[in-house]
């Protein structure tokens, strides 16, 4: 993989708003009194408030909002589902289109690093008591960006070199710059949030901690149980990602590539292979595109690349020697549909497991191997959120378990006499 085929891969798909646009498309907005873009976003990002900032021109208002109510503003701008949440919400739906809200966003947060502006601002005077956060993830940057904005020393493990979970290792950088993350990043930092990266936690790590935050993610692999599995060439979602987003030039996708599922990590594993250089790259799913959980934009995408899309399929068996050949493929609705695809790649984006959280964190588990947590609680001074919870869902509702857990501690505390 050359240098160049490497700058294209990173560079970012779609353009934002400049000030022009980014002021037209404010004044469409119909401040409408009890905005229901606002009541549309898990995080409580507050659209409204920041979209009439936008409109007055007051970018710092606009970005002071967004940072207040989400660290990971710059992120989400990117990589949240707006057409399901918020702007699904918006009132001018039903007069002609809704306000661009994410792109409004992507906007306040790039004027915000532009001109170097100071959003948030830890206290001073800091609490006596010692917070750990297991994971430097979406869930784990929203808990302890809300903890260290109240004054507690806030402490993230993380066993990879870099910060960010998903954002930084299962994205493609054209739909998510690094850059972008690191902003996010430099954000918590300053609040006074302390990193420890390249450290494997173990148990007693974390037992002088007041209280604990479990926000580790899903990074098992999930592969389907098919003969031909274990042959070179076959990769799940999370790998296939990593792999490409960490090494520099010597990350060769395969010529003929096949993603097998319907989400927005299928269509990013997709996309990373097709501008990485693989010649034919496919994305198999077994229901309708109507189902697909996937953003359709993001599908849009895809085709524009020349990434072809085939439905109703599931993977039967992987043929060859030694290295995938062949994907053989069943009908999933229509049992006597048959198809067999050529490919020397097989990524599988169908879901990723929860790795054994209990030899570090006192939690019970369930029989998918995630954490046992009600808003927040995991027991005693154990407390978990995100994907390690729900299974995998948007990195929006991960920033939002992630708040609901910090308030969870704070209440933890106080109620132990902890300071």
């Amino acid at each position: 993989m050359s240098k160049v085929v490497k700058a294209k891969y990173t560079a970012e798909a779609v353009a934002g708003f400049t000030h022009r646009t980014a002021m037209e498309e404010a004044a469409r907005c119909l401040l409408c009194h009890d905005a229901p873009c606002s009541q549309g976003c898990p995080a409580g990002t507050d659209p409204a408030k920041f979209i009439r900032s936008i409109r007055f021109r007051n970018v710092k208002g606009a970005a002071e909002t967004i940072r207040e109510n989400n660290i990971l503003g710059g992120s989400c701008a990117r990589v949240c589902p707006y057409d399901r949440l918020c702007e699904e919400a918006c009132s001018r739906c039903g007069i002609d289109r809704p306000i661009e809200i994410g792109k409004l966003q992507r906007y306040a947060i790039e004027q915000e690093k532009v001109f170097k502006m100071k959003t948030l601002k830890a206290p001073s005077k800091k609490k006596d008591a010692k917070i750990a956060c297991v994971g430097a993830g979406p869930a784990s940057l929203a808990c302890a960006s809300e903890l260290a904005k109240e004054g507690y020393r806030v402490t993230i493990f993380e066993r990879e070199e870099k910060a960010g979970g998903v954002l930084t290792y299962g994205i493609t950088p054209s739909r998510l710059p690094q850059s972008v993350v690191d902003h996010d990043i430099a954000q918590v930092k300053g609040l006074g949030v302390k990193f420890e990266f390249n450290r494997e936690v173990k148990a007693e790590d974390l037992a002088d901690y007041d209280a604990v935050f479990v926000g580790a993610g899903l990074w098992a692999s999930n592969l389907p149980k098919i003969d031909g599995i274990d042959l070179e060439g076959v990769y799940s979602a999370v790998d296939f990602l990593k792999n490409a987003r960490t090494k520099k030039t010597d990350f060769d996708p395969g010529k003929r590539v096949l993603v097998v599922g319907g989400g927005d990590v299928a269509v990013d594993c997709a996309v990373t292979a097709k501008l990485l250089g693989a010649e034919d790259v496919k994305i198999v799913y077994r229901r309708t595109l109507e189902e697909a959980p996937g953003n359709i934009n993001e599908f849009h995408y895809a085709l524009s690349l020349g990434i072809g899309i085939t439905t109703g399929m599931a993977p039967a068996a992987i043929k060859g020697n030694k290295k995938v050949e062949a994907v053989d493929f069943a009908g999933f609705r229509d049992e006597a549909a048959k198809l067999t695809l050529s490919a020397d790649t097989i990524v599988f984006a169908t879901g990723q497991k929860a790795e054994d959280i209990t030899a570090i964190a006192d939690v019970k588990v369930t029989d998918k191997g995630t954490v046992k947590a009600s808003k927040g609680k995991a027991g005693g001074k154990f407390f978990a959120a995100g994907d390690v919870v729900n299974g995998g869902k948007t990195v929006v509702e991960a920033v939002a378990e992630g708040k609901e857990a910090a308030a969870a501690m704070m209440a933890y505390l106080e109620k132990k006499g902890v300071k």
